[in-house]
């Protein structure tokens, strides 16, 4: 992608987030995991793609698996997008690493890896983008491979973070 193209994709990211973000709910809200929503979109896996099905996990599978885990202990989720996307909502008790796109990203993503156990639940996650063009998802989910990490799985998300985690209510925290 030209940088062009970037500036007019993060403008209409910006757009999107400005009029989908739910205000009033801050870090300190509560979360509400009452809004599962029963609808779900076919994934869509590409021959390109470096995941199976099964290493796909879908908003409402995320929600459902943050409401079982033990305080979130069991599950480290990893937000690959960028930051400014990151600041504005993120999915509660997920950790910033960077874009995955660049080297900084990744090295920042294995650094927070490093010690956990191979077989560790890990969800990576970005929505600044559809998720067929997402230039972060795939670096990061090729570097953990490459370290062998085996419970691996990215968040399914078919056209950004805005349509299809905030809008639907699913719980968000703001800032860093």
């Amino acid at each position: 992608m030209n940088t062009k193209n970037e500036w007019k994709a993060i403008v209409w990211l910006i757009v999107l987030l400005f009029f989908f973000i739910p205000f009033g709910r801050g870090q300190n809200s509560k979360i509400d995991f009452t809004a599962l929503d029963k609808e779900s979109e076919e994934i869509e896996i590409n021959p390109q793609d470096p995941w199976k099905r099964d290493e796909v996990i879908t908003p409402q599978e995320l929600v459902e698996a943050l409401r079982k885990s033990d305080e979130k202990k069991d599950l480290v989720i990893f937000h690959v997008g960028f930051s400014f996307l990151y600041k504005a909502s993120h999915i509660p008790g997920s950790i910033y690493v960077g874009s995955g796109k660049d080297k900084e990203g990744i090295a920042s993503l294995e650094k927070k890896v490093f010690g956990l156990s191979k077989n560790q639940q890990i969800v990576l996650y970005c929505g600044c983008c559809p998720w067929n063009q997402c230039p972060n998802i795939r670096p990061a989910f090729n570097a953990l491979k490459q370290k062998e990490f085996t419970n691996l799985k990215v968040l399914f998300i078919p056209h950004d973070f805005a349509q299809d985690w905030i809008r639907k209510g699913y719980p968000i925290e703001k800032g860093l």
